[in-house]
């Protein structure tokens, strides 16, 4: 089947201060191989190569769904496969060319809450310049925008190997305090 793509101008969509405020009031652009829509439940189901874009948030996937509340608030889930995990990426509200971009099987990203969960094999990397700064790896990770705070497990606890999470920070520019 071609490509379909659907705009959805959907209101009231919350980013917080850190995501890239144009992005607030922007459309989701939807581009898959198939779209099956449920207006009545506001439920979008996206199958084969799934692209969706919002101002500077991209996000990829094998297969996708997109839930809009009766408040206009978006869930994303965007799953991948073994050889080709899901993505999301997104440019930060403080410079430029400041980027978050994650990586895992499964993505699901709850624009009320401003909280996005990457479950298997998920990887967090912030960008500057496309340059690496900070990476985050494990099972899976948590991140809550608000809070600019981040969680990390590991797999299943298993005694027979050690814990899988891994954080690489880059050094935070000191502030004088007068």
């Amino acid at each position: 089947m071609r490509t379909l793509i659907f705009i959805l101008a959907l209101s009231a969509l919350s980013l917080s201060a850190n995501a890239n405020q144009a992005d607030r009031d922007k459309p989701l652009i939807i581009n898959a191989d198939q779209v099956d829509l449920d207006d009545l439940k506001q439920k979008y189901t996206l199958t084969g190569d799934v692209l969706l874009v919002r101002g500077s948030m991209v996000g990829t996937g094998e297969r996708g769904f997109v839930l809009v509340t009766p408040e206009g608030y978006q869930m994303i889930d965007l799953n991948g496969k073994s050889n080709l995990p899901a993505s999301m990426r997104q440019r930060r509200e403080t410079l430029q060319d400041e980027f978050m971009q994650g990586i895992a099987k499964d993505i699901l990203y709850d624009d009320q809450k401003e909280r996005l969960l990457l479950v298997g094999n998920a990887t967090v990397k912030r960008l500057l310049n496309m340059q690496m700064l900070d990476q985050l790896q494990g099972w899976q990770i948590e991140y809550e925008d608000v809070k600019e705070s981040y969680q990390i497990k590991p797999q299943k606890l298993d005694l027979n190997r050690p814990p899988q999470s891994r954080a690489i920070l880059a050094p935070r520019k000191k502030v004088l305090v007068q």
